[in-house]
């Protein structure tokens, strides 16, 4: 079937809104070339397309947005945690707020220094699983981030990492259209743990790619909230070596369109890999979107993905999970599972959980509920003594607890929970 003239329209918009940076080594700029002609071959997102018929584009696609700068109602998050602030500014690396860009066992160059340079790693990675995360489903968003981005870190883990790498975005200015991309590998044994919070800009669209080698482990906590207005695209994609680890997980509060993506690859055998999110959301203008593609290509690996949202007053929560699963890859253990939970009778959980499985020894399940709060479990709350509101709250921690266990460091457990318990105190109806 023909794709619609407008797709393609929309593509060249959204190149022409970006201009993409002039300087960078021939393969930086051909890698860019390269992604801007994957964007205009597939057009840009539509509602008409399968993985955007839950999810209207437009907001991230037209020519113009604004999004009101919010006064913080939330305490800091991670300030208890030893870590490297890195701090960005509507998208801008601001060194005069942020920690010297130092860390034992870790190297971190600004994009456009990687990129600049003739013989650089990042030459193997950057816009690599970006264009790999394309087959088979398109990815038009990161397609349009690889050919513009000029902000981003990029990060080479040799080691076990002292302590987190925390990237803290900040929006300042009510009309700022921020790109960024940041590249991560860990060689082979390293560890490395990268946090993520703050709502960056008035439109957002990132994307990172991280390549786990052999052995090596990664972790990754965000918190996207703060501003109440903002329209947000992220992308992540991984590939994973031997006897490797992948561990990711996003709490999204607030916020007019979030789309968060994950796309994993095994590529070596005995991995494994868990992403898991939670999302609570107020309001008809909050959507909440979460699409992940996880290909297993390799022997006895392991994947999990557990996602949980909360919605009330015409929310809306949107799941789109696969495992695919090819014809080599024995052994495999996949998991899926989503649930969402609504406090009453306008909002929306969208579900589409999906395996696609050519390989004949493997164990994988996927399920999805949605349904309200227990009236039972509120009753023998109440009958106790605890105000309805609080009793709801504590029903509601309960229920997104199981996304927030697959955190595998506690404090930074903690500090997601407490995030969400003070959103949830000030959102009581």
């Amino acid at each position: 079937m023909a794709l619609p003239a407008q797709k393609f329209e929309a593509a060249d918009g959204l190149l022409a809104r970006h201009a993409a940076p002039e300087a960078g080594a021939v393969w930086a700029v051909e890698a860019r070339d390269a992604a801007a002609a994957r964007l205009r071959a597939m057009g840009a997102p539509m509602r008409r397309d399968e993985y955007w018929k839950f999810t209207n584009p437009a907001a991230l696609t037209i020519a113009a947005t604004q999004a009101a700068v919010f006064a913080v109602d939330e305490e800091p998050i991670f300030d208890d945690i030893d870590r490297v602030k890195v701090v960005f500014v509507d998208g801008v690396l601001r060194r005069d707020l942020s920690d010297d860009l130092s860390l034992e066992g870790v190297e971190i160059e600004t994009l456009g220094e990687a990129l600049a340079k003739d013989i650089h790693w990042a030459r193997d990675l950057f816009g690599v699983l970006e264009a790999r995360g394309q087959d088979p489903v398109d990815r038009p968003m990161a397609a349009l981030n690889t050919a513009v981005a000029g902000e981003g870190l990029v990060i080479r883990v040799t080691g076990k990492a002292p302590k987190p790498l925390s990237l803290i975005y900040v929006h300042e200015n009510e009309t700022s259209d921020a790109v960024l991309h940041h590249l991560v590998r860990l060689e082979e044994g390293a560890d490395f743990t990268l946090l993520e919070n703050g709502p960056a800009a008035a439109r957002f669209n990132k994307v990172v790619e991280v390549d786990v080698a052999d052995g090596a482990a990664f972790h990754h906590v965000r918190a996207q909230g703060r501003d109440h207005e903002r329209k947000t695209a992220t992308h992540m994609f991984a590939r994973l070596g031997e006897e490797s680890a992948y561990k990711s997980f996003t709490l999204t509060v607030n916020g007019v369109l979030t789309r968060n993506e994950q796309v994993i690859e095994f590529t070596g055998d005995n991995a494994a890999a868990t992403v898991a999110g939670a999302c609570a959301g107020d309001g008809d203008e909050f959507h909440h979107d979460d699409t992940v593609f996880v290909t297993h290509d390799a022997v006895n690996c392991e994947s999990r993905q557990v996602f949980k949202k909360v919605l009330r007053n015409g929310a809306v929560g949107v799941f789109q999970g696969k495992i695919l699963v090819q014809p080599d890859a024995q052994k495999t253990d996949g998991y899926q599972i989503s649930q969402g939970l609504l406090l009453d009778d306008d909002s929306q959980f969208l579900a589409k959980p999906e395996l696609e499985i050519y390989a004949d020894d493997v164990a994988c399940s996927h399920g999805s509920t949605c349904g309200g709060v227990d009236e039972t479990a509120m009753f023998y709350l109440t009958s106790r003594g605890v105000p309805k509101p609080e009793a709801q709250d504590m029903l509601v921690l309960a229920f997104i607890d199981e996304a927030i266990q697959e955190i595998e460091d506690e404090a930074l457990a903690d500090d997601i929970r407490d995030l969400l318990a003070g959103w949830l105190s000030r959102h009581r109806a």
